[in-house]
């Protein structure tokens, strides 16, 4: 390979790694925001924290940054030991990404149970009226409310997931965020002398609540969206390819010596010249 392939395999290698290191710092700092802003999110999954969506973009801003980090430098230093190491970072991350990828397809029925179970469980022991937290640290209750206001959901799988939480212990309620809008917590039944005040929260009349679970929802969300997850993960898969050959090629080429910064490639024109002239070839020292 000649002293223009090189280079040009050399700065593309090092721009894509400052795009993927750049790309890292980016994760990380939004997750660091996310875990600071809204870190509640973590408990609607006690004993999961860490599949908030915070503790998830810091691991991917760290592991890109790691990575990419290695790249760089054996990049810009022409150090072999740099690109051995990021050469096997990216392997393990791709045998890492196939094997949680494989578990999760052949599991997904399981880990869909699991995490419905949690949810419920968070509901039940962790939902406190009272407890509505702080704008930093908003609690299962505000989360839960919002969550359910906003997708116009009642519970995980249905509205009977309130039934005989911690909370109101014994009694068949619902949270005022599962009533439909148009009810809210107090309203109005019947006419002339019959009419009364009637708690939506209380009245156990399912026509007064969201007719969906925040699970069903949830899943039709992500079903629609299928094409970017499919999309996402092939572009993840030819940026790791892509790393994983730039670095093979820098390691056969570089001929990196602690005296000395310079490629030695063998010049095939310079050779046929010398031949004609009875002389024996060299190398040149390029950049």
């Amino acid at each position: 390979m000649g002293s223009t392939g090189y280079t040009c395999i050399r700065r593309t290698f090092c721009s894509f790694n400052i795009l993927i290191w750049l790309c890292g710092s980016g994760f990380l700092a939004i997750g660091v925001w996310l875990h600071f802003a809204y870190p509640g999110y973590a408990t609607l999954l006690p004993d999961h924290a860490v599949l908030s969506a915070d503790c998830m973009f810091i691991t991917v801003g760290v592991i890109s940054f790691v990575i990419a980090f290695f790249g760089c430098c054996g990049s810009w230093f022409q150090s072999r030991c740099f690109l051995v190491i990021y050469f096997t970072l990216v392997v393990l991350l791709f045998l890492s990404e196939f094997l949680l990828g494989s578990l999760a397809f052949v599991f997904r029925g399981g880990i869909g149970r699991m995490l419905t179970q949690e949810l419920k469980y968070g509901i039940e022991k962790h939902y406190n009226v009272s407890d509505r937290g702080g704008f930093l640290t908003p609690s299962v209750a505000s989360i839960w409310d919002n969550l359910q206001v906003d997708l116009q959901c009642c519970g995980v799988s249905s509205y009977e997931d309130w039934y005989d939480i911690s909370a109101w212990s014994g009694e068949r309620w619902v949270p005022q965020s599962c009533c439909r809008s148009q009810y809210g917590s107090m309203f109005s039944e019947g006419s002339g002398d019959e009419l009364a005040n009637v708690d939506c929260r209380k009245a156990g009349n399912p026509a007064l609540l969201w007719d969906k679970s925040c699970g069903q929802i949830l899943q039709m969300w992500f079903v629609q969206r299928l094409h970017i997850v499919g999309t996402v993960v092939l572009v993840i898969g030819f940026l790791q390819l892509f790393g994983l050959i730039s670095s093979m090629l820098l390691f056969c080429t570089v001929k990196h010596k602690r005296s000395s910064k310079t490629y030695k490639s063998y010049s095939p024109t310079v050779d046929t010249t010398l031949n004609r002239n009875g002389t024996s070839p060299t190398y040149m020292d390029m950049d």
